[in-house]
C-alpha cells in the first residue's frame, strides 16, 4: 500500500527543524530512520501532511564517552552503537543495540527516534531505564534535559512538544563491580519480543547485591520497573533461593495481555525465566567476566 501524499522538507540545523515543525503545524512529523513511521504511513495508519527530514543535521550523530557519561546523539544508528567501543563500556547498551530487529533496521533506525516513539514494545526504553539516563531536548525555548523516567508519560507519549525534538541521550557510566544484560524471547529477529527483561546489578562485599534495577518490556502498556524484584536482591547473595524470589516478584509485576504471541500466563512464565537469565549474565559481568548476551528465539 502507498502512503497518503505529503510534503517533504529537509532540515539543515536544529533551529531550522524546529521552525519547520512550528510553521507546518500539528500534522507535520519528524523523520530520521523512519523504521516506525514509514510502515505506519504505508498502511495509512499515519497520514502526516509534511515530513521534516533531520538526517542531514550535523553534530547529533556522535557516540562518545565524556567523563563519567556515555553520550549518544539522537541520529546515532543502532548498528553504530552496536559497533561502538565507547558504548561497549556499558554492556547492556551493546546488548540492546545488537538485538534490535534485523541488520536492515539496525542500519537505519536511530536511538533518538526510538526514545521519542516511546513504543512499549521497543527495545531502548526498558534497557535505558536500568541506567541513569537523561534525554536532552531542543525546542523553541532552547534546550532542556529530562530524566528518562519523567520523559516517557505513557505508551507512545512523551513530554516532547510538537516543535521539540530529541538531541542527545546521556547515560551515566555505572560504578565498578557493575554489570547488566538485556534479554528477550522472540519468534524471529524482525518481530517484537514476546517478553523482555533488562537487569543492571552492582555487587558489594562478599558478592552480595549492593544495588539492582530490573525493567520488564513488552508485558504492559509501558516498561515496568520491577521494584519488588529489586528488593528481593539488595543486600543478599545471589543464591538460587534469591534468584527464585526475584523471578517470582517480577512475574507478579508483569501486566501482559494475551495476543498472537501467547497467553498472558505464558508471558508471565517467560518473564520469570528471562529475569533469572538476565541476572545471571549481569552478575558474571559485574565480576569482570566477558560474557556474551543475546536474545532467545523460537525453535524452527
Amino acid at each position: 500500500m502507498y502512503p497518503h501524499s505529503f510534503e517533504y522538507h529537509r532540515a539543515d540545523s536544529l533551529k531550522n527543524a524546529i521552525k519547520l515543525m512550528k510553521d507546518l503545524g500539528e500534522e507535520a512529523r519528524l523523520i530520521a530512520g523512519g523504521q516506525s513511521l514509514i510502515p505506519l504511513m504505508k498502511m495509512r495508519l499515519a497520514r502526516p501532511v509534511a515530513l521534516v527530514d533531520i538526517n542531514h543535521i550535523p553534530g547529533i550523530a556522535g557516540i562518545e564517552r565524556r567523563g563519567g557519561e556515555l553520550r549518544m546523539g539522537a541520529l546515532a544508528r543502532h548498528a553504530e552503537i552496536e559497533a561502538s567501543a565507547a558504548a561497549a563500556v556499558i554492556p547492556i547498551v551493546h546488548d540492546c543495540a545488537a538485538g534490535i530487529a534485523d541488520v536492515q533496521v539496525r542500519n537505519m533506525g536511530t536511538i533518538g527516534g526510538s526514545v521519542a516513539e516511546a513504543d512499549p514494545s521497543g527495545d531502548w526504553g526498558a534497557t535505558l531505564l536500568t541506567l541513569e539516563t537523561s534525554v536532552v531536548c531542543e525546542g523553541p525555548n532552547g534546550e532542556r534535559t529530562v530524566a528518562l523516567e519523567e520523559f516517557v508519560k505513557d505508551a507512545y507519549t512523551t513530554v516532547l512538544g510538537h516543535d521539540e525534538l530529541v538531541k542527545e541521550i546521556i547515560v551515566k557510566v555505572p560504578p565498578t563491580r557493575s554489570g547488566g544484560a538485556c534479554v528477550a524471547f522472540k519468534r524471529s529477529a524482525p518481530v517484537y519480543a514476546t517478553a523482555s527483561v533488562a537487569a543492571q546489578l552492582t555487587l558489594g562485599d562478599k558478592d552480595t547485591v549492593a544495588d539492582a534495577r530490573i525493567v520488564l518490556g513488552c508485558v504492559g502498556l509501558m516498561s515496568i520497573r520491577a521494584k519488588e524484584a529489586e528488593a528481593e536482591l539488595r543486600g543478599k547473595p545471589l543464591t538460587e533461593k534469591t534468584l527464585k524470589a526475584a523471578a517470582e516478584a517480577a512475574r507478579a509485576a508483569a501486566e501482559p495481555q494475551s495476543d498472537m504471541r501467547g497467553s498472558a500466563e505464558y508471558k508471565r512464565i517467560l518473564v520469570a525465566s528471562l529475569v533469572k537469565r538476565a541476572i545471571g549474565i549481569a552478575a558474571r559481568r559485574a565480576r569482570g567476566e566477558q560474557v556474551e548476551g543475546g536474545h532467545e528465539y523460537a525453535a524452527r
